[in-house]
């Protein structure tokens, strides 16, 4: 069996106030303990709650947690039989000292009052006091994004006495690093959280002088996976779609050029996004080099097509001149000349078939161009029909341009070399 004991009321034997009890009304609390004397120390410790936001474009970040002082004001000492402490929530801060900490470099910060203030103030019996409230602080944080987005990233959130310097108060972390603790359970989309430390130094004004500074910090380290599929990947296969255009026929202008100029739009597309989402800074980040190192790439295979159209068109006029100029062979009955250029079709072929050498072009016209004329004796129809598959097969190996065949080597085997150096470079 369980035996209830009722909980004495203390309440019912103190014959005042809580304020009487702790004369908070024999005291001037506007004056920060054992004032005229030695600087009063205030320890502090942090409890993070949650890590809510980083926000590149901003260049800030938002934490919530619990802030928590501890300091020793004699004027707050009781008389107790059970050395027990006293817990008050808000409404008691208002009436005494408690030190003035900001957050340097906020934005916005708020203390929650859902569904009351979020402020506890526990006395003890010999003075000493613990303040504690949870705070929700959005703070600058000076990011560097020219490794953005293999980028690892340290913010700070920095505590200060707004008025008191360090002859008058000094500000210090209570238990050192044991003195931040961080909820296990803290985790971001975009970032992992490498580790949480705790610093302090001596912050100088010229006008109003030292100050103690505590700082909160943190590593940031970027998840790549995300910018692999939405950044990298694509502006990869583009690259790698631009080249298709190499195996193409270079007389299919339409097919070349649509190719290209889409893979051009798309590039400027994944660019814009990702500067869209990104602030306006200065200097290059290490996606910038691959996305426009990739466009370039892309805007380089339009160009090779136009450079095979240009020297393929220039060829075809040459070589239109050269039969008008011979075109008084054609009326030879016993041969019949050709340009050696490998363009010549099946009907061709066959109309040449039993002509011999048996008459020459004039000596005047063979120093200035040279032609060759063809013989073919009267085979069966199975050897013809072997010749003609022989001339359609080089038909299609010429279709395809000089500067093409170079380009299937020697853009994929630079891209690569770019690819190698760029990864070692920047992870």
């Amino acid at each position: 069996s369980h035996i209830y004991k009722k909980n004495h009321d203390m309440t019912k034997t103190w014959k005042g106030k809580t304020e009487q009890l702790l004369r908070v009304d024999d005291h001037d609390f506007t004056m920060r303990p054992a004032f005229g004397g030695p600087a009063i120390p205030v320890g502090v410790d942090v409890q993070v709650e949650s890590l809510d936001s980083i926000s590149e474009v901003d260049m800030d970040f938002t934490m919530t947690l619990y802030l928590r002082h501890y300091w020793k004001d004699e004027r707050l000492s009781f008389p107790s039989t059970t050395n027990k402490s006293m817990t008050f929530d808000g409404r008691l801060v208002k009436k005494i000292w408690v030190p003035d900490v900001f957050f340097v470099h906020s934005k916005r910060s708020f203390i929650h009052d859902t569904t009351t203030d979020n402020i506890m103030l526990r006395v003890f019996p010999d003075g000493h006091v613990l303040y504690s409230m949870r705070i929700t602080v959005t703070a600058m944080c000076n990011m560097d994004f020219s490794r953005f987005p293999l980028d690892t990233q340290t913010c700070s959130l920095e505590l200060e006495s707004y008025a008191y310097t360090d002859e008058d108060l000094m500000l210090y972390w209570k238990n050192g690093n044991e003195s931040l603790k961080t909820d296990e359970k803290i985790s971001l989309s975009q970032f992992l959280i490498q580790k949480f430390h705790t610093t302090s130094r001596l912050a100088f004004y010229s006008s109003t002088g030292w100050y103690n500074r505590l700082y909160i910090n943190f590593t940031l380290r970027r998840h790549i996976f995300f910018f692999l599929l939405q950044t990298y990947f694509p502006a990869t296969l583009m690259v790698m779609l631009s080249w298709v255009s190499f195996w193409i026929d270079r007389r299919a202008v339409p097919a070349r050029v649509s190719l290209g100029i889409t893979t051009v739009l798309t590039m400027s597309t994944i660019i814009t996004g990702v500067n869209a989402s990104m602030p306006r800074v200065s200097y290059i980040k290490a996606v910038d080099i691959y996305l426009w190192v990739s466009f370039v790439f892309v805007f380089l295979s339009v160009l090779e097509y136009a450079a095979v159209n240009y020297l393929t068109t220039v060829q075809e006029r040459k070589e239109r001149k050269l039969r008008e100029r011979f075109s008084c062979t054609c009326g030879i009955p016993h041969s019949k000349t050709m340009m050696l250029d490998g363009t010549y079709s099946e009907s061709d072929a066959n109309s040449l078939a039993g002509y011999t050498r048996s008459q020459m072009v004039p000596e005047e016209e063979k120093q200035e161009k040279m032609v060759v004329h063809l013989t073919m004796s009267n085979e069966s129809n199975s050897s013809r029909k072997r010749g003609l598959k022989g001339h359609v097969g080089m038909r299609i190996i010429q279709n395809s341009h000089a500067i093409d065949k170079y380009s299937r080597l020697i853009f994929p085997g630079t891209y690569i070399f770019f690819n190698l150096i760029y990864w070692s470079v920047f992870s």
